[in-house]
């Protein structure tokens, strides 16, 4: 799809630096979210988030109902984990995650009712504080894939002011459109929670940032605002041009504001606040309902998958399930990623439990993964070009070799994020996302050591 150009709808500030043209492979574009039905069991994870983990908050034999908590700590980056089905307690002990990370996890066995938790019930919002404490007792991490508690992000310190809340709706990585399918299947969700976190944050002015790849998505976003004249002067849909990893919050910030958030801050430095599309929308249905986070829509997709859906499935759902509702694979998956292709984690076994930060499932055949072969560098510079962040992955990975700690800090390592640029545009096919993390490795062990 070319750039478009509608009514209502403004560019990007400011081109962002680096980046890479991906092919968007968005086959699931046009098909609407179709609910899975109640899996046997599930197994959640007490570490769906980034922070401290939760605590399971049951025991085997307990009954629960859907809704109810049944993970939580008293430490402030973290949320807590309700039930995702109703039924039994089977088990508690350690699971192992998708990127190696033994955790604990608790597995219900579905009585295949679905009943709701009595405690279910709209909350009562008056204020900043009781919005905050709200949306911390949703469950809520960011849907974007980064898994970072949502009530943290939005518990602002007073001296930072917040001026602009970018919503998220680029979704850069090829092949997921759950997103996009949110834009068109519920926008009023959408506007009502850049409206509510308006009021209690007093955020003037809001911006939703969608790539210039999603007509409909335009289409549908403008013509909400519209319909209302005050909402039209404080919120903007504004297009962005289609190139990864625009999503990116950093890049997000800089797309939207033309602001530049230095490296170790965040967005909240320079007056930003940035959410994902679907967290805004499930922030809506939360303040009306009081049901919390337990299902979580996803894309399924890929040459292995027989028929490439978007699902809204139960939190802790396996991965064979999920296959299993999409009918199956109709050839060999060679890999199997949870997440987007570009920053997704490749994983070994079907019986893995999806998490709330999880927003596809891709299965690749043979002749989709192939594995090239690595050759000699030739300094062509091409990664440092795609860098975002402006960095020299070459230098870095001759440092890393080193385990030159110190020289690894100032080449700025640690602000990468490891989104896959450089490898991507590498024709050498180096390993380079593998080597920045390998760099991290080498600064904290040296910290350790001191």
């Amino acid at each position: 799809m070319g750039k478009i150009h509608i009514n209502g709808v403004v560019n990007a500030v400011k081109k962002v630096r680096g980046g890479v043209k991906v092919s968007h492979h968005k086959n699931t574009a046009n098909l609407e979210v179709v609910r899975m039905p109640i899996p046997e069991q599930v197994i959640l994870p007490m570490q769906q988030h980034i922070g401290a983990p939760c605590m399971p908050t049951v025991n085997v034999g307990d009954t629960v109902k859907v809704g109810q908590v049944i993970g939580d700590t008293d430490k402030f980056v973290s949320a807590p984990i309700h039930a995702s089905v109703s039924g039994t307690v089977k088990a508690i002990g350690n699971i192992k995650l998708a990127n190696g990370t033994m955790v604990q996890g608790v597995t219900i066995e579905s009585d295949g009712e679905m009943t709701p938790y009595e405690g279910i019930e709209a909350p009562t919002v008056n204020n900043k504080d009781d919005f905050i404490k709200a949306v911390r007792a949703s469950g809520l991490v960011g849907l974007g894939g980064a898994g970072f508690p949502t009530h943290v992000k939005l518990n602002v310190p007073a001296d930072k002011n917040i001026d602009t809340l970018v919503i998220n709706a680029a979704e850069c990585e090829p092949y997921i459109t759950v997103d996009y399918r949110e834009c068109i299947d519920n926008s009023w969700d959408i506007y009502s929670g850049i409206k509510t976190v308006q009021e209690f944050l007093n955020i003037p002015n809001a911006v939703i940032a969608v790539e210039d790849n999603k007509p409909e998505a335009f289409k549908v976003l403008t013509q909400m605002i519209e319909n209302d004249k005050d909402s039209a002067k404080t919120i903007k849909v504004m297009q962005l041009e289609s190139r990864y990893p625009q999503g990116a919050e950093k890049m997000m910030v800089q797309s939207a504001t033309g602001r530049q958030v230095p490296p170790g801050k965040l967005p909240a430095d320079v007056g930003c606040i940035v959410i994902n599309v679907a967290s805004i929308a499930f922030i809506a249905r939360y303040l009306k309902t009081g049901k919390p986070l337990v299902s979580r829509s996803l894309t399924v997709d890929g040459m292995a998958i027989a028929e490439p859906k978007n699902i809204r499935v139960p939190i802790g759902t396996s991965i064979s399930d999920v296959v299993e509702f999409c009918g199956g694979f109709k050839a060999d998956p060679v890999k199997i990623i949870a997440g987007g292709p570009m920053m997704g984690m490749a994983i070994t076994d079907l019986d893995h439990p999806l998490a709330k930060s999880n927003n596809a499932l891709l299965c690749f055949s043979k002749d989709d993964a192939k594995i090239f072969r690595e050759t000699d560098c030739i300094r062509c510079g091409k990664c440092a070009a795609a860098c975002p962040m402006s960095l020299a992955p070459t230098k870095i990975v001759r440092d890393t070799k080193a385990k030159d700690a110190d020289a690894l800090l100032k080449d700025g390592v640690m602000v990468c994020m490891e989104c896959g640029s450089c490898a991507y545009s590498c024709p050498a096919k180096k390993p380079l996302v593998q080597h920045m993390r390998l760099a991290k490795q080498v600064i904290r062990e040296a910290g350790t050591n001191k």
